[in-house]
């Protein structure tokens, strides 16, 4: 009888439970590394983990099968469905052999690594029920990229966390949420200065994310690198040199934010010659900054005995005669009225928050329970920014869009063709993938912001009339330029595909020019 060994990919075309699984007993059993990845049938199937074709249990089994001539077909399946064959079967299946230690503080190492290969911001480990799943996060998008037994993924986080992690207290407790950070650089590839992991627990397991923080970030200061326009970088440098009052920067997790503030405040010690003290409060510490004094907040358990760590080590810092004091994130009250006084008394202060826009900023900050009469000061509050991150089109395989119709929906094309008008020949979209860019069709991302430098009209505006009046003064009387018109300029240049800018910043007509042109209708209402 002829060997069959055809890979298929269909589910199997009778249920696992009428059949004996040959490899869990007599003289075709497999060993318990071979049965993570494959399950033999009776009925001549062997089913295979998909992903773990030329796993080296797995093709040693199968050679031994061609040595005594057993016929067999190949099919991929899940891992999940490789144990339910011998759960249906015989009731087996159980894993109970481990890697040894060292072997897991390799595997967790060489994930990383590749993760840095791959260019991922983040990488997430998901232990279920039966299995593990690994995702990167490239360009603020989730790939999957392998799958694991669950005892294999147990063992993982536990290693990333105990035998990797610098914390007070190394034991990784699956049922509790915890917080650590990798920074010891002998356990890292040479492009990271670190690693912040935070676990969770899950209704099937556990979560483990791990945030990658490069090195190069700080290479260079330019802010247009980065994606401002030479006008926001120009509102930015004068933010910078202003020897006090705060600058606060806006925007959601992963938005880019820690590294504008690297750059920042790199270019204001390069400039100043190293005369100028810069101290940091972070928690963690997350990029280098050459000539800052750096100062990680304890890890502390608990989020009250968090936040009374940090608000500690921000009146610690303004006992250590600093020039500027750039604060990692102000998330509670207590940090909050901590940055406020030292922006108070003649310190240039730097922090971030999560807010929607550069004006909701001073929104999320009353909601932190400071008071409107000194936010709204032109000599305290001196700057505000939010920003997010858009990926960039690859420019060997990007399409223009006239070339596209036929594949979009009419009514994006029609808010493209508003929003950037005669430039709409420019306007590109996502091809294919190449070899230049992995088959990925983007190449990077860009930062696209806001940046409002406050003045005593706006802030009176804001008092007496509201966010809309202060708003309109700013992108009228000083040339702001909001985060949607930031992304259409960039969508009318061919940089940046309009699905992928509208996923970031929403619709292009939400601009306030776009807004105020709607048509009325009956009922004083607006037209769609």
């Amino acid at each position: 009888m002829g060997l069959l060994s055809r890979d298929k990919r269909e589910p199997p075309t009778e249920s696992p439970s009428r059949s004996t699984a040959l490899s869990s007993f007599g003289a075709l059993a497999a060993s318990e590394q071979e049965r993570k990845f494959l399950c033999l049938l009776d009925d001549g199937r062997l089913l295979v983990a998909e992903g773990h074709e030329m796993n080296p249990f797995v093709l040693s089994y199968t050679a031994r099968l061609k040595r005594v001539n057993h016929a067999y077909s190949q099919m991929l399946v899940s891992l999940e469905a490789v144990r339910a064959a011998y759960r249906s079967a015989r009731g087996q299946g159980g894993l109970s052999e481990l890697l040894d230690h060292t072997e897991m503080q390799m595997a967790a190492k060489e994930l990383i690594a590749r993760a840095c290969r791959e260019r991922a911001s983040d990488i997430h480990i998901r232990v279920k029920k039966f299995n593990a799943e690994t995702y990167f996060r490239i360009h603020n998008e989730l790939v999957r990229v392998g799958e694991q037994p669950r005892e294999y993924g147990e063992r993982l986080l536990a290693t990333l966390y105990s035998a990797m992690a610098s914390v007070s207290d190394n034991a990784y407790k699956p049922t509790e949420r915890q917080d650590a950070s990798i920074v010891e650089q002998d356990k890292l590839p040479e492009e990271l200065f670190g690693v912040r992991i935070a676990t969770a627990p899950t209704s099937e397991g556990n979560l483990m994310v791990l945030r990658l923080l490069y090195n190069e970030a700080g290479e260079t200061a330019d802010l247009v690198q980065l994606g401002f326009t030479p006008e926001q970088a120009a509102d930015l440098a004068v933010l910078r040199q202003h020897p006090d009052g705060m600058s606060i920067i806006s925007g959601p997790t992963g938005s880019g934010k820690s590294t504008t503030l690297q750059r920042v405040l790199t270019e204001l010690i390069r400039e100043t010659e190293g005369g100028t003290h810069v101290i940091t409060v972070e928690d963690p510490v997350e990029y280098p900054i050459a000539g800052a004094v750096q100062t990680p907040v304890i890890n502390a358990s608990g989020e009250e005995a968090r936040a009374a760590a940090f608000s500690a080590a921000i009146s610690n810092a303004m006992r250590l005669d600093p020039d500027t004091i750039m604060i990692g994130e102000v998330r509670d009250r207590a940090s909050a009225q901590s940055a406020l006084r030292a922006a108070m008394t003649g310190h240039q202060v730097w922090t971030t928050v999560h807010a929607n826009s550069a004006i909701a900023v001073i929104d999320r900050l009353l909601d932190l329970g400071l008071p409107l009469s000194m936010l709204a000061d032109e000599t305290i509050i001196t700057g505000l920014i939010s920003q997010r991150l858009v990926k960039l089109l690859c420019p060997h395989c990007k399409r223009r869009l006239v070339d596209a119709l036929d594949e979009l929906d009419p009514a994006l094309v029609e808010r493209v063709k508003r929003a950037v008008g005669a430039r709409l020949p420019n306007v590109c979209v996502a091809g294919d993938g190449c070899e230049r860019c992995h088959e990925r069709g983007t190449s990077g991302r860009t930062v696209v912001a806001e940046v409002i430098r406050t003045d005593a009209r706006f802030f009176a505006l804001l008092r007496e009339a509201g966010k809309a009046a202060a708003s309109e003064y700013w992108r009228r009387s000083l040339d702001g330029q909001t985060i949607v018109d930031h992304a259409i300029e960039k969508v009318a240049q061919g940089l940046v595909d309009p699905r992928m800018a509208e996923r970031v910043v929403g619709h292009l007509l939400s601009s306030p020019d776009f807004v105020r042109a709607r048509p009325v209708v009956a009922g004083g209402n607006y037209g769609t």
